[in-house]
């Protein structure tokens, strides 16, 4: 079997299992292995009608207690994963004016345009690029008027929009966005992060400043590389 029929396999199991279709069921429907069938669907949580459905229809009380055990772990696993990311928020300290110079540096040396002459970053993280137009605003002394940004979305999505929020968060107007950039969208990626408001891309051009970024880039690296 191809690639699209794979993935229409795949589609039809994930619907049928958000109506509450059991794995049997769905085995009817579909001429898959069960494996697949609980690969595929095994990060649907189903609500507790649908489960009391799916109880009614067993008859073995061995499978019946093997989706009680099923939906246990995924609770279990649901409160570590917060207790963990708790634990890691709860692990940073207050942050001081030189810590959030060098986090700036660091992301600009992961996300940051390292081309000479011109100054750009690119994310699709609210937080992350609001962090980095007040970075550029406090360490690099760049101009309103010489900012420009630049939106990249799917079709699917409503352009306009994306582009009155990222305005409105960074505070660059709308006659200071270049061009959007549309692609199409591909409704058959297996696995998809949907960003609503696309990927934001904020720039402003100096040789000096971009120079400089890569020497402070190249500053904490060797410093960092030294480091024990």
């Amino acid at each position: 079997m191809g690639y699209a029929g794979k993935l229409e396999e795949k589609r039809k199991a994930q619907e049928l299992r958000r109506k509450g279709y059991s794995y049997s069921e769905i085995l009817e429907e579909i001429n898959v292995s069960r494996d697949s069938i609980s690969r595929w669907c095994r990060d649907i949580r189903l609500t507790e009608g649908q489960l009391k459905k799916i109880y009614g229809k067993t008859k073995k009380g061995g499978l019946k207690g093997s989706v009680i055990a099923a939906e246990n772990k995924k609770k279990r696993k649901d409160k570590e994963m917060k207790e963990l990311i708790t634990k890691g928020v709860n692990d940073i300290r207050s942050i001081s004016e030189y810590d959030f110079f060098i986090v700036g540096i660091m992301l600009y040396a992961g996300e940051g345009t390292k081309g000479d002459g011109r100054v750009s970053f690119s994310n699709a993280d609210p937080v992350l690029i609001l962090s980095m137009m007040n970075w550029f605003r406090k360490f690099c002394d760049v101009p309103e008027e010489k900012f420009r940004a630049q939106l990249y979305i799917h079709d699917n999505l409503n352009k306009n929009k994306a582009k009155e929020y990222w305005s409105n968060l960074i505070g660059i107007p709308l006659t200071q966005f270049h061009k959007t950039y549309v692609v199409k969208n591909n409704p058959d990626r297996l696995h998809k992060n949907v960003n609503k408001f696309g990927v934001l891309k904020i720039r402003f051009n100096s040789v000096k400043i971009h120079r400089r970024l890569m020497g402070w880039i190249e500053g904490v690296v060797s410093k960092g590389l030294k480091y024990k």
